[in-house]
């Protein structure tokens, strides 16, 4: 058998330095032992890099249902139909969601 996803609207926000406090406000960055989401800044091997170091792309940590997820520079930060969030690459938000018009 065949299945189409079924229409759903979703907000997401695409983690830029440019819309970092719009991200925070979005997500509610915290500390992961509060269950939040934690900013981090990524590596040259594209994981967190631990003991507080820096670079010069920011990423976030995601408790998701799933477990801990790493969110990259331009990906997107999805909340899900049930209040869940967890990142997501932008090729495939392209191909998966439109923008839609709000009345």
């Amino acid at each position: 058998m065949k299945y189409r996803k079924k229409p759903v609207v979703i907000e997401a926000v695409q983690l830029r330095w440019d819309t970092w406090n719009e991200v925070c406000d979005f997500i509610g960055v915290g500390k992961l032992s509060e269950r939040k989401p934690e900013g981090c800044y990524i590596g040259p091997d594209g994981l967190p890099m631990p003991n507080g170091g820096t670079s010069d792309v920011i990423g976030l940590l995601i408790p998701t249902l799933e477990g801990l997820m790493v969110a990259r520079q331009n990906d997107w930060i999805i909340r899900g139909i049930k209040g869940e969030l967890y990142p997501c690459k932008p090729d495939i938000f392209e191909a998966t969601y439109e923008p839609v018009r709000e009345e």
